[in-house]
């Protein structure tokens, strides 16, 4: 039987004044193409959220890109593109310094700063809530599929 997967990712922040900019890049192949996303992948056995969000952001963008204050953002139970279902923890993180590099050209385009205000568009489901919770300051999100709703009259 499938179980779900656990994803972990990371949305980096820039911020210019009072404007906030994150780092998205597009992604390809079977699963969501062309739907803009940030920084994530796989958790790996044995391996904190933390650690795994910061290592995919690594393995995507490359070693010179520098965050600090990396916190928790929240934790979404992503199931809108059947049969794929992750139950997903996002961070957030402060940009320092670095260029980011497209370190996977076979499965996203280059990473590119969009205005937190002017977001392109589609957002990957995942990515799209957790900039609402950027903005709202929600933590956590429910699938809105298969929603259990125990018999309470009993």
């Amino acid at each position: 039987m499938e179980k779900p997967k656990v994803g972990v990712g990371i949305i980096v922040i820039k911020k210019q004044g009072q404007r906030r900019y994150v780092m998205l890049h597009q992604r390809k192949g079977s699963h969501a193409a062309n739907y803009w996303g940030s920084g994530g992948g796989h958790l790996e056995l044995g391996e904190s959220l933390q650690a795994g969000a910061l290592r995919e952001l690594e393995e995507e963008a490359g070693s010179s890109v520098k965050v600090t204050n990396v916190s928790f953002l929240g934790v979404y139970n992503f199931t809108e593109m059947e049969p794929k279902h992750y139950v997903d923890i996002s961070f957030s993180a402060e940009y320092v310094s670095g260029d980011p590099i497209n370190n996977a050209p076979n499965e996203t385009t280059d990473w590119q700063w969009f205005d937190l205000d002017d977001l392109p568009k589609p957002l990957f489901p995942p990515v799209a809530v957790y900039l609402k919770a950027l903005k709202s300051g929600e933590k956590f999100f429910d699938s809105h599929v298969k929603v259990y709703k125990p018999d309470i009259t009993r």
